[in-house]
């Protein structure tokens, strides 16, 4: 039991310093150098990490991030968004819950075209919430979809917390945001069920009104207007990666200039856009990198230390069965999902993960996606959840977060039930990178 020991302490003040507030950089940097000088040499050791930041972030499969969040920074300052929502408003029509359905539509064009869970429901929540709520919706129709549909984001490509996943875990970027397409749409038809039922079984909680009729020709005008010229960006982006014809890297590229296009056409077009688009993709990649940077010499210390092969080694005398450790695996994704950020258990728990995956022989593009879906319900799980505090800070004043946390426990059974599809029936996850490999 040697590994106990550098185990313990290295997780044990991970948790402290995220406990007592500091940043998630910075706390693994505390951590490394504590350990470094405990394991790895002391100076010699900071001295080896220092020259490890460079080769940490300087690999391709990270350069798509950024890219793919100035695109998707565009779009939303744009207000391009607006136009979707206003033209599938039209062609769903007077059906009971009309909006939760356009919510929904709109969170899926929206999660190809940005790869942020969090814009997607700050976008949506700002705009739809008092609208709902208006024509009286109850709270559970108005903030469950709208959190759903945002949490899609995370793996419908372009997903930018698959891109850090397969850099950190070695998976093919490329293959990991195929695979979560199929998926993506499997879990927006079963969110689709979940609002339908609701309204079955409560059908006062979205009342049904009649709609001034809109012609035929209105409604494709619309959609030709609005929605085609997404869905070429949405080829760009992911289309491309599909056939083969670009990487994850082009493909963002050719996104932001399909963005950029398209505010030309729109006339919407303007440096400050530009300028304010590039500043928040700035801020988020910066802290992004920084992370990545001090995660990398905590996976060599953890390694160095023993800690690492121990803990894997202890495991596996234990014989408990694949199914077994993937379950415990996503069950520790869950409980940490409720105090803490998705990257910030990313970080923590691939040192551990990849190991035993690699062990157990799973795919790594499976086990990757079902992690991805596991940090999806992290952002809805309470009382830490992201997207709970995002969707508070647009609900009206008196919003309880219990009111919110409730309304999206439907919609994390939903996600939770597509994990066990996957693990099931993997090809659901594996057939589009299987066929386009």
């Amino acid at each position: 039991m040697d590994w106990l020991y550098p185990f313990s302490l290295m997780v044990g003040l991970i948790l402290f310093f995220m406990g007592v507030g500091l940043p998630v950089a910075f706390a693994f940097f505390v951590t490394n150098i504590i350990a470094l000088f405990l394991f790895f040499g002391g100076s010699v050791g900071v001295s080896q990490m220092i020259s490890n930041f460079s080769a940490a972030v300087g690999t391709f499969a990270l350069a798509p991030l950024p890219l793919f969040l100035i695109m998707g920074s565009l779009f939303f300052r744009s207000g391009l968004g607006d136009g979707v929502m206003h033209a599938l408003d039209l062609c769903i029509g007077s059906l009971r819950a009309r909006l939760s359905y356009v919510v929904l539509a709109a969170g899926a064009v929206f999660s190809a075209l940005s790869g942020s869970s969090l814009a997607n429901t700050g976008m949506m929540g700002s705009l739809m919430v008092p609208e709902m709520l208006n024509r009286g919706y109850k709270p559970k129709m108005a903030f469950g979809p709208i959190l759903g549909a945002g949490s899609l984001a995370v793996i419908i490509p372009p997903s930018s917390l698959g891109v850090l996943l397969g850099s950190l875990a070695q998976i093919d970027v490329g293959a990991l945001l195929i695979a979560g397409a199929l998926p993506g749409l499997l879990l927006a038809c079963m969110f689709a069920g979940l609002i339908f039922v609701q309204t079955l079984i409560d059908p006062e909680a979205a009342p049904q009104y009649d709609m001034a009729p809109v012609p035929l020709l209105a409604k494709i005008r619309a959609v030709s207007v609005n929605v085609v010229p997404m869905g070429v960006i949405i080829f760009l982006v992911v289309g491309t990666i599909i056939l083969g014809i670009a990487t994850p890297t082009e493909s963002a590229a050719l996104g932001c200039l399909g963005v950029v296009l398209l505010l030309f056409a729109y006339r919407r077009f303007s440096f400050r856009l530009v300028w304010d688009s590039l500043d928040d993709a700035m801020k988020v990649t910066g802290m992004t990198f920084l992370i990545i940077s001090a995660s990398t010499t905590f996976s060599q210390v953890f390694a160095f230390s023993g800690a690492s092969n121990g803990f894997i080694n202890y495991l596996l005398s234990m014989n408990p069965g694949p199914y077994l450790f993937l379950f415990l695996m996503v069950v520790t994704v869950l409980i940490l999902g409720a105090f803490m950020d998705q990257v910030s258990m990313m970080l923590i728990t691939l040192p551990l993960f990849i190991p035993i995956a690699h062990t157990m022989h799973f795919d790594p593009v499976w086990f990757g996606l079902i992690l991805l879906l596991s940090y999806e319900v992290g952002f809805t799980t309470p009382p830490f959840g992201l997207l709970l505090f995002v969707m508070l800070g647009v609900a009206p004043q008196g919003t309880t977060l219990k009111t919110v946390a409730f309304s999206a426990l439907p919609f994390i059974a939903c996600t939770l039930l597509l994990i066990v599809l996957i693990v099931a029936f993997p090809q659901i996850a594996l057939f589009l990178p299987n066929l386009f490999n």
